[in-house]
């Protein structure tokens, strides 16, 4: 549910969690990739999620939302899904049509940006179902990364973990398809702007 702006104020507590979020994002995947210090990557991630939760409750009780925390906020939770996909495929965690489906709901989204700005918008409200996907997603990642090593674990953590990332990709591309349609009603009952 997205909330009313209440400020715009660019530089709040709030914001500067959610950069500190996008910063986390390159850091994330050097440690998946190179060192493969999965350790440390899913402690960036569990901050990460922390802070994803922190910033939007602090935006709303110091009444301090703003249309750069509505973007950055989904931005960051993109970067993160679209790291950890894309370093899961290149150390064969998952394979590449998982990553494309992942890809391709956020070009879709994507494609249906200069629609939302020829109105005057420049994000649709984010609704529980995407929010539903990306928290699968974020569970799975870890349990897909124990799943890949040998220890006791690893069978059952593979298999819950593919069972949330299934489930979760699922709802992710069902989330894409509803924010098209919902473009597809907010370009027919709202009319152009001028451009600027």
């Amino acid at each position: 549910m997205k909330h009313e702006v209440t400020t715009d104020r660019v530089l709040t507590l709030p914001n500067v969690l959610s950069f500190l979020r996008l910063l986390g994002v390159p850091l994330f995947l050097w440690l998946l990739l190179v060192p493969r210090a999965d350790g440390w990557a899913l402690m960036v991630l569990a901050v990460s999620s922390i802070t994803d939760w922190l910033d939007g409750y602090l935006a709303r009780r110091w009444n301090q939302i703003s249309r750069v925390g509505q973007l950055l906020d989904p931005l960051a939770d993109r970067l993160y899904t679209l790291a950890a996909v894309l370093a899961f495929v290149v150390r064969d965690i998952v394979p590449w049509w998982f990553a494309a489906l992942v890809v391709a709901r956020d070009v879709m989204l994507l494609a249906c940006v200069p629609a939302l700005r020829s109105r005057g918008l420049t994000a649709l409200p984010v609704h529980f179902l995407g929010k539903a996907a990306t928290f699968n997603l974020f569970l799975a990642m870890p349990l897909l990364l124990v799943g890949d090593g040998v220890n006791p674990v690893a069978e059952p953590a593979r298999v819950f973990g593919w069972a949330l990332a299934i489930w979760g990709v699922s709802l992710y591309l069902y989330a894409g398809i509803l924010y098209v349609l919902q473009t597809r009603r907010v370009v027919a009952a709202t009319p152009p702007q001028p451009r600027r």
